[in-house]
C-alpha cells in the first residue's frame, strides 16, 4: 500500500515537472520527463509493484534467485573455460561447413577465358631480357602457392 502511494506521488510531481518544463517552451524534454513519470504509476496498474513487494519477503523467491545466479555462473565459467582452451568451434553452420570442406579436397577453379588482348606468340628462339625473368619469377611462385 505504502509502495503504492509513493509512486503515485512520484508519477504527479513527474507530470508537475513535465507541466513546469513545458510552459518554458521546452516541449520535447517536458514529453521525455512525462513519459518516465508515468512509468511508476503504469507499474503500480499492473500490479508489479505489489508482485516486487511480495518477492522481496519471500524466502523462496530469493532461493529462485539464487539458483538463477548459480546457472548463470556456471554458463559464465564453462564459456571462459572453453574460450581459454581455445575450444570454441564456432556456429553450427561454420562446424558443417569445416566438416564439408575436410571431406573433399580443394580443387582450384578452372582456368580463365583467355584476355581479348592476345599478344603474338613469341618463338623459342628469341632472345628474353634478363629483367623479365626476375619479374615473372615472383607472379609464378605466387601462382603456384595458390595453385593456379
Amino acid at each position: 500500500m505504502i509502495a503504492e502511494t509513493v509512486c503515485s506521488a512520484v508519477a504527479a510531481a513527474g507530470l508537475g515537472i513535465a507541466a513546469v518544463t513545458a510552459y518554458r517552451k521546452r516541449f520535447l524534454k517536458a514529453a521525455r520527463i512525462a513519459a518516465y513519470s508515468l512509468v511508476p504509476l503504469g507499474l503500480v496498474m499492473t500490479g508489479v509493484v505489489e508482485w516486487l513487494a511480495d518477492t522481496a519477503f519471500s524466502p523462496t523467491a530469493w532461493a529462485g534467485f539464487g539458483v538463477l545466479g548459480l546457472a548463470w555462473a556456471l554458463f559464465a565459467t564453462t564459456r571462459a573455460v572453453e574460450r581459454r582452451r581455445g575450444d570454441t568451434r564456432g556456429t553450427r553452420k561454420e562446424r558443417k561447413a569445416a566438416a564439408r570442406s575436410a571431406r573433399t579436397d580443394a580443387v582450384a577453379p578452372a582456368a580463365s577465358a583467355p584476355s581479348l588482348s592476345q599478344a603474338p606468340p613469341r618463338s623459342a628462339s628469341a632472345p628474353r631480357a634478363k629483367g623479365d625473368a626476375d619479374d615473372f619469377s615472383d607472379i609464378e611462385a605466387i601462382l603456384k602457392k595458390h595453385g593456379i
